[in-house]
């Protein structure tokens, strides 16, 4: 283990030896390498969930493409399990890129589709995913009305005039924007106001269970109302059973998305009506 170049001898936790800190540094080190050579290989690919209208829950409002890479075996392993150890390096501004090309392949591919794209406010800055987002949109004029780019909470916060000015070039393309997580403890509400985000999306964290927790009830409709004040519509995330679902619906939430209205597949219903086309 010290001989390992990427852990940090002068880090005091590694340097004391604390067996936490090097199991941590360990696994980070490994998460980054099975990211990176996900990267090199092309082994990268988005799995699409449905996000559906608290209106009319068999109708999808859009798609959300969410971030997948194939570990050493070929498993596919979801971006929970690694983004926040390459959010903040060159390697994760390599996966937003990648994220967006396949995200704009897939809008060309599929014409009715609407479809959103997670990204890092750190990525506005990396040449590699601004030209891909520019090249996208050249090649379909219809491409931005129906692109979401998902910033999430804790990367906005950070670079907010960055943010703003970005969307404000961005949605004279069309582009929707999404404020992802909310609620899970960054944002400066003064700066809600400021952003002009088409959409909140409230973090799971808060959805799970709502229909037994009045707790959850009272900061979930608190959201809502914002919501409502500042012209977002506003998705509940992570809503596993019809309880919550009905809870949701009965609150005015707008568009609801989790595992009760399907999980994600990296082979959608436009790739397997694609396939039945050309059998």
């Amino acid at each position: 283990m010290r001989d390992d170049p990427h852990i940090d001898p002068a880090d005091p936790d590694v340097a004391l030896g604390s067996p936490l800190s090097v199991a941590v540094a360990r696994r980070d080190h490994e998460t980054m390498q099975m990211v990176r050579r996900a990267v090199t290989r092309g082994e990268v690919m988005l799995a699409f969930q449905s996000v559906v209208r608290a209106s009319h829950p068999e109708t999808p409002a859009f798609h959300e493409g969410l971030i997948r890479v194939l570990d050493h075996t070929g498993r596919i392993i979801p971006a929970a399990d690694f983004i926040g150890v390459v959010e903040t390096q060159e390697l994760g501004r390599q996966i937003d890129t990648r994220a967006l090309e396949l995200g704009f392949r897939a809008l060309e591919e599929e014409p009715s589709l609407r479809l959103s794209v997670n990204m890092s406010a750190r990525s506005i800055g990396y040449p590699r995913w601004m030209q891909a987002l520019r090249q996208g949109l050249e090649r379909d004029p219809t491409a931005g009305e129906r692109l979401i780019l998902e910033i999430t909470e804790r990367t906005a916060i950070v670079m907010p005039d960055l943010v703003q000015v970005f969307m404000k070039e961005m949605q004279t393309h069309g582009i929707s924007f999404a404020l992802d997580d909310f609620g899970a403890g960054y944002t400066s509400f003064r700066y809600l106001k400021d952003f002009y985000f088409d959409i909140l999306k409230i973090d799971g964290e808060f959805i799970r269970g709502i229909a037994d927790n009045p707790d959850n009830q009272v900061i979930a409709e608190a959201m809502l109302s914002l919501s409502r004040h500042f012209d977002m519509l506003t998705v509940a995330e992570s809503v596993e059973t019809l309880e919550d679902a009905e809870f949701l619906i009965d609150a005015g939430c707008d568009l609801l998305q989790g595992y009760f209205f399907g999980a994600p597949t990296v082979r959608p219903w436009w790739q397997q009506a694609g396939d039945r086309r050309r059998a």
